[in-house]
């Protein structure tokens, strides 16, 4: 009498059906995950930005604030961010030469690469909105409370 090997179908539906359900589980919590990531690299390119303009103009900028092409031609941002888009945020830049400038990142899909996006200017205050529409100025601090 020999011995049957490998597993009956049955088996083999019940692991199927207990990987499917871990899947299923996890599958949210890694697109949260992956928009949570996407927000914080959005909120620091956003500070090394307002960083970069106020470098800029203390230096090559002679007092004025530069676009997304004059930092990247001084290397005060890298390649990447260069571009106009990183981790799945598109960024702008808007300088009005010695009087200011605005820095604003927006989701590159709204609810799906991220929830939020920021602003920041001369300030140094990051300001967001927390449905993906485009910040400015008037919108609430990051991380700071709004008065009555």
């Amino acid at each position: 009498m020999s011995k049957p090997e490998g597993f009956s179908l049955i088996e083999l539906l019940i692991v199927v059906a207990v990987i499917g359900i871990i899947a299923a589980l996890a599958v949210p919590n890694l697109v949260q995950s992956k928009k949570a990531a996407n927000e914080a690299s959005a909120i620091a390119s956003v500070r090394n930005l307002v960083t970069a303009e106020i470098t800029y103009a203390s230096t090559p900028g002679g007092g004025n604030f530069g676009s997304m092409a004059d930092l990247s031609t001084e290397n005060f941002a890298d390649e990447v961010l260069g571009s106009d888009q990183k981790d799945a945020y598109d960024f702008s830049v808007a300088a009005n030469e010695s009087i200011g400038f605005s820095v604003i990142a927006t989701p590159t899909v709204p609810g799906t690469t991220g929830e939020r996006s920021f602003y920041g200017d001369e300030t140094g205050v990051i300001r967001y909105t927390a449905d993906g529409t485009v910040p400015d100025s008037t919108s609430p601090p990051l991380g700071g409370r709004v008065s009555p």
